[in-house]
């Protein structure tokens, strides 16, 4: 058996340092649990290492094979398009290389599990029993997106999470991008009866995004005193979110022994491929194609409409 893929972990960027240092520190975790595998990290925009970094210091180790694993939730624009036009890059960069790419970590019953610890801990222990669970009402609170596919799995996570655990309801707010708004969130909680809320954001680490939830549900709370309610922390680097990782990761590595990674990469992950890159790979582009991928970050300037590749 030759040496297995590297591990290449993919972030979303924060201006927010400690959160960009959480995710370092959760890559250097990994390298260390797993000796036997190269592993690097980077973001794709907003803070270092640049994802194009983190594959340089592979390949300079000798590395040719990676299995890409985006740290993040949910499938928008960053996992769907950036980061595989970004892998394609490196590509052209570093000839030679070649790629799987592993999907997105939610709704994993694993981080539901994580999830239902943060709300314990929020609730300080006394809700541990659906009895004890039933006049509390969870809102999740999702990134938000311009993707509705993506928001739509933020509502999946919401479901999942309230199947079977007894809170009274978990409903679903959005931090940006997407209504509902998190004072919206918490209007539609009390207008369904709510009298003691639990805000969870849907985060994995520290940033200035959970940070704006914890802000909103604070305002929120002072203007309704009459209403109990009580913040959540992030997912964090927890062991479920290590052994989640090294799953998807084998994943796409199993997927490696099935198919062609460049088909892999470029049919199944990526949608928006010719938004990102110059270079659209032709025979994989359908020009019938009606083109859903409206997500502007800074930066990109320019956007073309047309084919996707999906293979569905």
């Amino acid at each position: 058996m030759t040496t297995p893929p590297a591990l290449l972990i993919a972030g979303h960027g924060t201006r927010d340092e400690a959160g960009a240092e959480a995710f370092r520190d959760f890559v250097r975790e990994l390298g260390r649990r797993h000796p036997e595998l190269p592993v690097a990290g980077g973001f794709i925009e907003l803070s270092p290492p640049p994802l194009t970094e983190a594959v340089g210091e592979l390949v300079e180790q000798g590395v040719r094979r990676f299995a890409a694993v985006p740290l993040m939730l949910v499938s928008a624009g960053h996992a769907k398009g950036d980061i595989p036009a970004a892998l394609a890059r490196e590509k052209e960069r570093h000839p030679g290389i070649s790629y799987t790419y592993g999907r997105p970590l939610g709704p994993h019953p694993s981080l539901l599990a994580v999830l239902e610890r943060r709300l314990d801990e929020a609730l300080g222990g006394t809700a541990r029993t659906p009895a004890d669970r039933a006049d509390v009402t969870v809102l999740l609170v999702g990134r938000g997106s311009t993707d509705p596919d993506a928001n739509a799995e933020v509502h999946k996570a919401a479901r999942l999470l309230w199947e079977g655990r007894g809170y009274a309801g978990v409903e679903t707010a959005f931090v940006s991008l997407a209504a509902p708004d998190v004072p919206s969130g918490l209007d539609r909680c009390t207008k369904l009866g709510a009298r003691r809320i639990v805000v969870l954001p849907y985060f994995l680490f520290t940033g200035i995004l959970p940070e704006r939830v914890w802000q909103q549900t604070e305002g929120w709370a002072a203007a309704h005193p009459e209403i109990e309610v009580r913040s959540a922390d992030v997912i964090g680097p927890e062991e479920e979110l290590l052994d989640l990782v090294m799953e998807r990761y084998e994943e796409a590595v199993k997927g490696d022994l099935r198919m062609n990674c460049d088909s892999c990469v470029y049919r199944i992950a990526l949608p928006g491929f010719e938004d990102k890159v110059g270079l659209p790979q032709q025979p994989h582009f359908h020009p019938d194609d009606d083109g859903h991928h409206h997500h502007h970050h800074q930066g990109h300037g320019h956007h073309h409409h047309g084919g996707h590749a999906h293979a569905h």
